[in-house]
């Protein structure tokens, strides 16, 4: 019966210490970010925002693109619970054409991966005459 007893104890007081670990947890205002249709060669930086929501210094390990185009800066501090900070993005605006990016988030955070996405379009870039007017039907050059 000791033997029992003393089970029942150990086995609660190990649930209690877990559930007394401390883990961080990101939570992001948007995972996506929609520039809609920009100009040539336009502001291509965003910001995505997110709150530490855990209890736990949140510490990114690393944050990447699906391509060069995206260029995402993480930030160097752990971010401590409650706190907000950001993660910034710039996408290469000289590229025309529909986009669609990834960027991927790891942390130590409780969802140590997330994924983050860009999306929009880029205008082909005006070519202009010798007075500074856009050219209606640029030819191509070769």
């Amino acid at each position: 019966m000791k033997n029992q007893l003393l089970i029942i104890s150990l086995m609660i007081l190990t649930l209690s210490v877990q559930s007394q670990e401390k883990i961080a947890q990101v939570t992001f205002d948007q995972t996506l970010i929609d520039y809609g249709t920009i100009e040539n060669g336009a502001d291509g930086k965003k910001t995505f925002n997110f709150k530490n929501t855990g209890t736990a210094p949140l510490v990114f390990n690393r944050i990447y693109s699906s391509c060069g185009c995206t260029i995402p800066k993480k930030p160097e501090k752990p971010i401590q619970p409650g706190e907000s900070s950001s993660i910034d993005v710039e996408y290469d605006t000289k590229r025309s054409g529909v986009f669609l990016k990834a960027i991927t988030v790891n942390s130590n955070a409780s969802n140590s991966n997330i994924i983050l996405r860009i999306k929009g379009e880029v205008l082909p870039e005006v070519e202009l005459d010798e007075n500074g007017d856009p050219i209606e039907n640029p030819k191509k050059k070769k």
